[in-house]
């Protein structure tokens, strides 16, 4: 397995998990855009992984990833940088315990969580299909099983509880990743994997707009792995070539698991294909097309 010279993004990739992504990828040689909301941040991750991997092929740019114009003008930004894409990782996520809606009108999990995956895959797939072999990991999590999607509020903006969004749009990553498969064939050039990173030392849930949550969270998040421990298995699904057309989609720590049965109904998955479809402004079938 060689990461050298591919060309690789990843989003949320200021701390935690992404940050170590980044940083594994940058010491293999890889090229690495990474994606963060704040420019200070970003900088800094920026300086930190030239330096320490004497890797100039590392850039930052920066998009707030909860609004689809930004999304769109990141892809944007991507295109005019590169060619081709060897790999998509798309880690970026947030854990807001009273709800946050944003200013395009979608909830801040729902925005972020799931449709941004789903339409920064979408505009980069061109690119990614002009590699030979491309790699999109979906950062899950364990959280989705035994989570399903309330097809009436899918949104949750009327019945919104912090652990009951996070599951759901964990669940839609599974989904995605899944009918992504299915749309793209067996021997696509591009597959898809779902990744649990299991509990790792991060600070998402301390992030929070609830102390009680952050406090929590602290707690909880003693007993995890580090983010470094938790990148390899990503990298492991960016990298290793025996698994090109495998058909098992949800793995940690670089081994297959079974998902969810509901993740794997490709009902439920082709209905959230259509419904994120029709919330990013394009057709089902137009997924991918410039």
């Amino acid at each position: 397995m060689s990461l050298q010279g591919k060309v690789i993004v990843v989003t949320g990739a200021t701390s935690g998990i992404g940050l170590a992504v980044a940083e594994q990828l940058a010491s293999q040689g890889a090229r690495v855009i990474g994606v963060g909301r704040s420019p200070e941040r970003c900088q800094q991750a920026e300086t930190r992984l030239r330096a320490s991997n004497r890797n100039p092929q590392v850039n930052y740019l920066i998009a707030d990833l909860s609004l689809q114009a930004e999304v769109r003008r990141l892809a944007d930004e991507i295109r005019a940088q590169v060619d081709a894409l060897d790999g998509l990782v798309n880690n970026a996520g947030s854990v807001p315990f009273h709800q946050v809606v944003t200013a395009e009108g979608f909830d801040l999990q729902w925005a972020l969580n799931h449709l941004a995956p789903f339409l920064l895959t979408h505009e980069l797939l061109p690119l990614l299909k002009a590699a030979a072999q491309s790699r999109v990991v979906t950062v899950s999590s364990g959280s989705h099983y035994g989570a399903r999607l309330r097809w009436d509020d899918i949104q949750l903006l009327e019945h919104y509880g912090v652990l009951r969004a996070y599951k759901q749009t964990k669940l839609c990553n599974v989904l995605f990743m899944a009918e992504l498969n299915r749309r793209l064939g067996f021997g696509s050039n591009v597959h898809a994997f779902a990744a649990d990173p299991g509990l790792v030392k991060t600070d998402i849930g301390l992030k929070s707009n609830s102390i009680l949550a952050r406090w929590a969270w602290a707690f909880r998040r003693r007993g995890g792995i580090t983010p470094e421990e938790s990148a390899r298995g990503i990298l492991y699904l960016l990298g290793e070539p025996s698994i090109q057309n495998t058909l098992k989609i949800y793995w940690k720590h670089g081994m297959p698991k079974p998902p969810n049965p509901y993740a794997l109904d490709e009902g439920n998955a082709k209905r959230l294909w259509e419904k994120s479809a029709q919330m990013c402004g394009f057709g089902p079938g137009d997924f991918g097309k410039s």
